[in-house]
């Protein structure tokens, strides 16, 4: 370990799931307040900072950074949806240890759930204009929506390795557990197989629970150095690995709807981590649709490719499983406010420091943080640890 290995020193949430007197820049402000505050740091001393957002919406890194008044000297305004915040610890972490900055900040905000139906917004994954352009003018003809580009992924995967839609709904099933443990969480009723089944198809084969909810939130985490770290008021988690990759942005270019760019990404954080998947105590993974988990385990290295389904029918995901996965209730139940990769790095580093009340996994020394952004396109894995390298 040396003095400038990068760490995870103070996490925070805003409120959710839904919070209509908070607009998206409030949700930025209350989450940097409880991070600050869960770490004792003043905000003086960030002179890093990070968010994913556009200009159109006004929550790209410079607008925020202004509104936030972080006087910084090193900045990353990477936006690749929900993928953006490990892809954010991954720079910053190098930044960091390059001695570009000592202390990042990284927030996120949305109140998506509480503007719709009430004013126009630009759509993350829209052009900002009446003409489509690039691959998306031979997708926009036939009315593709977002469940639609998972939903043909699912049923290739289907098509391929036997996967059931039992199988996807074990994924939802076992979530939900924890947002019942959750009590901000959106859904909290425990459901079954059949629940999952019996919901309103959406887009087939994903019924309404094999997708994530929509909701308001935000979070930030800061992190700095090992060193300095020694003087703030939690313990530190570490950046043990960390990897990206794009293999495409829209579903009609996708190379192989059964494989994503975390089979580039996983194994290489993991190689930069010095572990293995079988190490991991818990899995924080892009929930955004129960066929996103299933391809991410797998490309991951958690199970062969094509053996997702019979991985987590196993229940090694479920509360009590070997390999709890999203114990804050994931984007399947908790909160989903547009890009919720930002929950995953929370998550991580709270069941690392021991906080995770009834949903705690016992002895968690290694966590994974996997996004996903985009249409199954821009992927991250990062590897957090209790302990740092040896």
């Amino acid at each position: 370990m040396g003095a400038r290995d990068a760490v995870i020193v103070g996490i925070g949430w805003s409120d959710y799931p839904v919070v209509p007197e908070l607009d998206a820049m409030d949700h930025h402000v209350l989450a940097l307040r409880r991070a600050l505050a869960d770490c004792g740091l003043d905000k003086s001393a960030i002179d890093g900072y990070a968010c994913a957002g556009t200009a159109i919406q006004l929550d790209d890194a410079a607008t925020m950074a202004e509104y936030l008044r972080i006087n910084h000297r090193w900045v990353d305004g990477t936006s690749v949806g929900g993928s953006s915040f490990e892809f954010h610890v991954q720079h910053a972490a190098a930044a960091i240890e390059a001695g570009l900055c000592d202390v990042v900040l990284v927030t996120y905000g949305s109140d998506l759930l509480s503007r719709m139906g009430r004013r126009l917004g630009t759509s993350t994954f829209s052009a900002g204009s009446g003409r489509v352009r690039g691959p998306s003018q031979f997708e926009s003809p036939w009315g593709n929506v977002l469940a639609g580009s998972y939903a043909m992924a699912a049923r290739r995967h289907m098509h391929e390795y036997g996967t059931t839609p039992e199988q996807l709904a074990e994924i939802a099933v076992g979530v939900r557990e924890f947002a019942g443990l959750n009590p901000l969480a959106q859904y909290r009723d425990p459901i079954t197989v059949d629940d999952v089944l019996n919901s309103r198809l959406i887009a087939d084969p994903l019924h309404k629970l094999d997708c994530c909810v929509i909701s308001d939130g935000g979070g930030a985490f800061i992190m700095t150095t090992s060193e300095r770290a020694r003087d703030l008021d939690q313990p530190p988690v570490y950046v043990l690995g960390a990897a990206g990759a794009e293999t495409h942005w829209n579903i009609s270019q996708m190379p192989d709807f059964t494989t994503t760019a975390a089979a580039q990404c996983g194994p290489e954080a993991f190689r930069r981590a010095g572990v293995r998947p079988e190490d991991v105590d818990t899995i924080q993974i892009y929930d955004s649709f129960t066929i996103t988990v299933l391809l991410l385990l797998e490309d991951m290295g958690f199970c062969q490719k094509g053996e997702g389904g019979r991985f987590v029918e196993t229940g090694v995901l479920r509360r009590g499983g070997r390999q709890p996965m999203n114990t804050d209730g994931g984007g399947l139940s908790a909160c989903h406010p547009g890009m919720r990769g930002i929950f995953l790095i929370n998550e991580a580093v709270r069941q690392l420091r021991g906080d995770g009340g009834e949903a705690q996994v016992p002895g968690c020394e290694v966590a994974v943080a996997c996004g996903s952004g985009g249409f199954l396109s821009c992927i991250s894995t990062v590897v957090l640890g209790k302990e740092g390298r040896s």
